[in-house]
């Protein structure tokens, strides 16, 4: 017999695996301006306030679930972890805007250097799709991938800040500088919230929190 609560987690699952499909879309856009800057920062925005309005529906709904019913065990460990990833991806849409804001303050950034840009942006679409994966099979070894997938992204953040401190200026558009940082900033981000999902895998299937480093 199914119980009411099992509708709801179910529910729930739902609405995440929504919001999973938008924030990748949201943030393959937002990086994908370099090459194609038809998009404007108004409809990443757009984009990114809905996955917002999804998590306040994800919230009101965990907390009508706990109240109701007063799970505990693994079905509490679902819920929380549900919260969790919600925000997660709604932290990615957040991200995303921030991304598009840059081409919007800079304008047109064609000419700039992208290829450590495209390399982390590709690393972090790819890290969001084997989080949302991960979710979606309950698969704790994929989801512990997503650590060393991370550090890729770090490193190439780093080593892009290492390179404009040794050589500040040298004989590049300023812009073109400060932009790619933002960027990789915020993608840095991004992979960061990718990770979290995955360490919200391990939780619902062991009960174990991630130790972070």
């Amino acid at each position: 017999m199914t119980r009411l609560l099992d509708i709801g987690l179910e529910k729930l699952r739902t609405m995440l695996l929504e919001m999973a499909d938008l924030s990748e879309t949201t943030v393959s856009t937002a990086i994908g301006l370099y090459s194609d800057q038809t998009n404007t920062p108004d409809e990443i925005f757009t984009r990114s306030e809905e996955l917002r309005v999804l998590q306040d529906e994800i919230s009101d709904l965990a907390v009508e679930l706990l109240a109701r019913f007063g799970p505990v065990a693994s079905d509490l460990r679902h819920i929380k972890s549900y919260l969790e990833i919600s925000y997660d991806l709604s932290r990615l849409g957040r991200y995303a805007y921030d991304i598009s804001q840059v081409f919007g303050v800079f304008g047109d950034l064609s000419h700039c250097d992208t290829r450590a840009v495209e390399k982390s942006g590709k690393q972090a679409k790819k890290m969001i799709r084997v989080g949302i994966k991960a979710f979606m099979e309950a698969d704790v070894d994929l989801a512990k991938t997503l650590r060393d997938m991370d550090n890729v992204v770090d490193n190439l953040y780093l080593e892009h800040v290492k390179k404009i401190a040794k050589e500040p200026g040298a004989g590049t558009d300023l812009r073109c500088t400060v932009a790619a940082t933002l960027i990789l900033r915020y993608i840095e981000r991004i992979a960061d919230h990718a990770t979290y999902i995955g360490e919200s895998v391990l939780y619902i299937m062991t009960g174990k929190r991630a130790v972070r480093t």
